[in-house]
């Protein structure tokens, strides 16, 4: 939501920021009190090994995961899976994040020769068509830009960089969990603040 002051237009994130000094990226979904906010790179080992942990504990708290793709230069095919990501996003999230999912559980397998196929394979299993060319106005990947860029802001140095987030104004509004065998306790901690 954009306003209007004088020749400025202002989204409502920019607003909160200013306010409270909290990027708008580091707090929950609309109705959450707390949630967990994950910014991770589909071709990251730990990524995969985290990604299990993170869902297991929103299921546990019964709390939402904020997902950003945040792919590493260095990754050779983690953009592409991203994009791809975005592309089932723009049909549901819980498509994308069900694709990411799958990335992770056949990282071990995929390159970028055959990203495609898995992405296809995904595509038929769940009756959509996975167009030949995915982005050809470059929507995704500019959505993927941005979500890195979110991330640079926030000076993320590593993937996953996981923090759990609060809606409260007072106290601290989030808490990045940078030993994921203290991720319990990271929501824990913030629940009760």
């Amino acid at each position: 939501m954009l306003i209007r002051f004088g020749f400025v237009m202002v989204s409502m994130a920019a607003l909160a920021f200013a306010q409270d000094g909290v990027n708008p990226a580091l707090r929950p979904p609309k109705g959450a009190q707390v949630a967990i906010v994950v910014f991770e790179d589909l071709q990251c080992p730990r990524c995969r090994q985290d990604a299990p942990l993170v869902r297991q504990a929103a299921a546990t708290y019964k709390i939402p995961v904020v997902r950003h793709d945040f792919p590493l230069p260095m990754h050779n095919w983690s953009f592409d899976a991203a994009v791809i990501a975005h592309y089932f996003d723009s049909h549901s999230k819980q498509l994308g994040n069900e694709f990411r999912d799958y990335i992770f559980e056949h990282q071990l397998e995929i390159f970028p020769t055959t990203l495609r196929q898995f992405a296809q394979k995904f595509a038929s299993d769940h009756n959509i068509d996975l167009p030949f060319v995915v982005d050809p106005q470059g929507k995704f990947a500019a959505e993927v830009n941005a979500e890195r860029e979110v991330g640079k802001t926030l000076n993320l140095q590593h993937t996953p960089t996981i923090y759990v987030v609060s809606s409260k104004s007072h106290g601290k509004p989030f808490v990045e969990v940078t030993d994921d065998t203290q991720l319990y306790q990271a929501i824990e901690a913030v629940k009760a603040e």
